[in-house]
């Protein structure tokens, strides 16, 4: 399944500005260039320094918190939920220096319903992906975030809060997640989605034993 990876919102300098971290979508199979390309709106950069990944900073819910207002300023009732997700809303966790946030509106391919709102307060629209659940990234005016638009009952919404979820509350694979990022941070990589892609492995790991935990006890919403 072609999507972008928003496991968490870890930033180089001078990077594809396209990708960020989440879940990725079910499949081991890297992106060419050509694919991230297409999903891209405006200029593709590539890497032009090391993945930065930081201890976690207390100070990014707070951020999240300020942001989300502003959305929910622009859009009022349009906005069906809003969450912080990706690494920099899992206390303790490293993470790129970058909030991603997760927007569920009616139908996020009904774009005049919600895009030039977004973009009269000074967000860009740099991904559209109508093939992987009509996926829209927004760039924020002034902070550095991610802003991920999905339609209401679309899966991937709750598979990234089932991530992000697990990660909060399991130390094991929340070191487990942070050592794999750092050792992939440290190699070289043409563009930052060729990184995200590397993870997918980590991350299916992850999210099988927390989709079994769900199963076998029941506790979906801890």
């Amino acid at each position: 399944m072609p999507g972008t990876n928003h496991t968490d919102g870890d930033t180089p300098t001078g990077e594809n500005r396209a990708a960020s971290e989440s879940p990725k979508p079910t499949s081991s199979v890297s992106k060419t260039e050509e694919q991230i390309r297409a999903a891209q709106l405006g200029v593709l950069l590539p890497l032009v320094g090391p993945i930065q990944i930081v201890d976690y900073d207390p100070e990014w819910p707070q951020i999240f918190e300020r942001e989300a207002r502003w959305v929910r300023a622009v859009l009022d009732d349009r906005v069906l939920s809003l969450e912080h997700i990706g690494s920099t809303s899992v206390p303790g966790l490293a993470a790129k220096p970058k909030i991603d946030m997760q927007l569920v509106v009616a139908n996020s391919a009904d774009e005049p319903a919600y895009v030039p709102a977004l973009v009269a307060a000074g967000y860009v629209l740099q991904v559209r992906q109508p093939d992987w659940y009509e996926h829209r990234m927004f760039k924020g005016p002034d902070v550095d975030i991610n802003l991920h638009v999905y339609s209401q009952g679309c899966p991937e919404v709750d598979r990234v809060l089932l991530f992000r979820n697990w990660l909060r509350s399991n130390a094991s694979d929340r070191q487990l997640y942070e050592r794999t990022k750092r050792d992939l941070a440290s190699r070289n990589w043409k563009y930052m989605q060729n990184y995200a892609d590397a993870k997918t492995a980590v991350v299916e790991e992850i999210l099988a034993r927390a989709q079994k935990y769900v199963e076998e006890e029941g506790h979906a919403d801890d």
